[in-house]
């Protein structure tokens, strides 16, 4: 059984097909549901289209170098579903997964599901993550999660505070102030990179120097891997950088991270200017390494000269507080990121965070269980739609290998 739709979902759904294993696949909205319908109008994918793939499908248009629409998202998972032929229940909400015995129990829709093995493929973006601070907002101050923004139009005409600073958050923050609305960023630790480096796009150098390849079992420090924030990328028809420069460019004003909102008033922290340098330095380190490789591999002579760009532009003497009852902020948009929701999952597998304890997808406290989706799962690719391929396959062959055991033993 593969419990989500999406594309992940969809890439095990094949390969289950092709090694000609019976399943179906529980969606509790409908195929792609929350590329469908729950991100904001504008997003466009932050991957080129020529990166689009998935196993035995991959994107075919005549934009190679575009990033496609969250309705062109849609309709390329969608195809994908009808090309794989994968046994989908659509509108099936698993309301609950436990273990007896061997086997897993999913209940669903007033359904008992039985299943021998379970892959979880319900994304890892379910839920907004918003710090406690938020609590602390005073009530005329509108609170708005990224989970919840759709478009400008929704946001008073006053001034907002985004908080967070990597891919939503600064693409918020730059539609927010081109819509007339005076932005403030809360500004915490990030992920610089250019939207092309060299005359090609920064994925394709990221690829060619194996750096999405990169394994979980590789890394020194695979937590903190992990709960890296994604990187400033925007997909735009004119392939953009938008990062903090080109938003103070536009008149964004930078403050700190939030440290605590109190008597109507948001504190922010000291280290704006540490948080920019030290990404502005892993940025030079990550060029320093495709420069490195352009050369020792016999590209460099093929592709413009080196470049770097100036560090993040920082005021002098950064405000370290806000007072919310002046007017100044009407609306704060949380871009702190998401969350899985395993409300429904009734197995002991979540560690002290609510996170499932997995090793490369593998629930090795659950046998026969499996989770597909999440950030730098088996790879860094792992969060992109092309990254599900590999992952898949890995989380495919073991589950075989499981049923094939499980098949001995009851013999």
């Amino acid at each position: 059984m593969v419990i989500g739709a999406g594309h992940a979902g969809l890439a095990v759904s094949h390969l289950l097909n092709e090694r000609g294993i019976d399943h179906v696949v529980l969606e509790r909205g409908d195929v792609a549901n929350t590329w469908r319908h729950e991100r904001w109008d504008s997003l466009r994918l932050l991957t080129p289209n020529w990166q689009a793939r998935l196993p035995g499908f991959a994107y075919d248009g005549d934009d190679p170098d575009g990033f496609m629409t969250m309705p062109e998202v849609v309709d390329f998972i969608d195809e994908y579903a009808r090309f794989v032929a994968a046994p989908v229940e659509t509108g099936t909400t698993v309301e609950s997964l436990r273990r007896e015995d061997d086997r897993y129990v999913v209940a669903s829709n007033g359904r008992a599901w039985e299943a021998r093995s379970v892959v979880i493929a319900s994304g890892g973006f379910n839920r907004p993550k918003v710090p406690a601070a938020a609590e602390d907002l005073p009530s005329h101050v509108a609170s708005v999660t990224a989970f919840e923004y759709r478009r400008p139009t929704q946001l008073s005409e006053g001034g907002v505070l985004v908080v967070g600073a990597s891919a939503t958050g600064v693409q918020l923050a730059e539609e927010i102030h081109r819509s007339g609305r005076p932005v403030t960023v809360a500004v915490g630790e990030h992920v610089r990179v250019p939207r092309t480096y060299r005359g090609r796009d920064i994925q394709w150098w990221l690829d060619k120097i194996g750096r999405l390849d990169e394994r979980y079992d590789e890394v020194d420090d695979l937590i903190r891997a992990r709960h890296v924030p994604s990187p400033q990328l925007v997909g735009t028809p004119e392939r953009r950088t938008v990062d903090l420069n080109t938003l103070t460019d536009q008149g964004v004003r930078l403050v700190g991270r939030i440290s605590a909102i109190n008597d109507g008033k948001v504190y922010f922290s000291g280290s704006l200017r540490n948080i920019c340098s030290l990404a502005d330095l892993k940025q030079t380190r990550l060029l320093d390494l495709v420069d490195e490789w352009a050369l020792e591999n016999g590209v460099d002579e093929q592709v413009p000269e080196p470049e770097r760009y100036p560090n993040t532009v920082v005021d002098d003497d950064p405000a370290l507080s806000l007072d919310l009852a002046d007017g100044t902020i009407e609306t704060v948009v949380w871009a702190t990121g998401y969350q899985p929701d395993y409300s429904w999952l009734d197995i002991p597998v979540l560690d002290r965070k609510g996170e499932i304890r997995h090793d490369g997808g593998v629930v090795t406290d659950s046998p026969g269980l499996y989770r597909i989706g999440l950030n730098f799962l088996r790879r860094r690719k792992s969060s992109f739609i092309h990254g599900a391929e590999d992952d898949a396959i890995d989380i495919t062959e073991h589950l075989a290998r499981y049923l094939d055991s499980q098949s001995v033993r009851a013999g």
